[in-house]
């Protein structure tokens, strides 16, 4: 089930969108000039070399950031009906990227658009997999991220500005994204797009 399911809350009959780097030597670099003993009989501080960052702890802030692109730009786009919707595909691929293309045509072809921002109150990262053995069969990394989003602030209106809203939609909720890089090999840290995403039955979150 994608985040599809959750949009159909804000419209009875409309499925609309809710919310829906560091420098290195090149090698060529000058001698260092070693450094004057100091007369005094204080010893010299010692310093602490930050500790290098995992491959896995780069996936998971690189997918992190850009769930928050993702929610972000699909927001832009609800709101703004002129814009084209090419800016999907920076942010979604597959299945996420066809429902979300899908929910804000409808959107539009109903002369609705959205106002106020969905909020993200939790980011958990749920598992990081980088196995890039078969990009062409769809064994690509990816990161699994359950996202708390408040959507309390969202309205969507028709073209005489009401409010199309079920009275009944609920305000916050929590959706499982599967964030895929079918490049990584080639950007591992920029490729990064929203797969899928499932709704998930757990206590609601805290709204912002």
């Amino acid at each position: 089930m994608t985040n599809a399911r959750r949009f159909s809350l804000l419209a009875t009959a409309t499925a609309v969108a809710i919310a829906m780097g560091g420098c290195a030597s090149d090698g060529n670099d000058p001698e260092a000039t070693p450094t004057p003993t100091s007369s005094s009989s204080s010893p010299a501080p010692t310093t602490t070399s930050p500790t290098p960052q995992s491959d896995s702890d780069i996936a998971s802030e690189a997918a992190s950031a850009l769930v928050a692109k993702y929610y972000a730009t699909v927001d832009r786009l609800g709101q703004q009906p002129s814009e084209s919707l090419g800016a999907l595909s920076t942010v979604a691929t597959g299945v996420q990227l066809s429902a979300q293309q899908t929910a804000l045509k409808s959107q539009r072809e109903a002369n609705q658009k959205q106002v106020g921002d969905t909020k993200i109150t939790k980011l958990d990262v749920q598992s990081v997999n980088l196995d890039n053995s078969d990009p062409k069969a769809g064994k690509v990394p990816t990161v699994q991220i359950d996202v708390c989003w408040d959507v309390s602030q969202v309205d969507v209106v028709d073209a005489t500005g009401k409010s199309i809203v079920s009275s009944s939609r609920p305000d916050t909720g929590w959706t499982r994204l599967t964030v895929a890089n079918y490049h990584y090999a080639a950007n591992p840290t920029g490729g990064w797009r929203v797969a899928t995403g499932q709704d998930l039955k757990k206590d609601p979150c805290d709204a912002s």
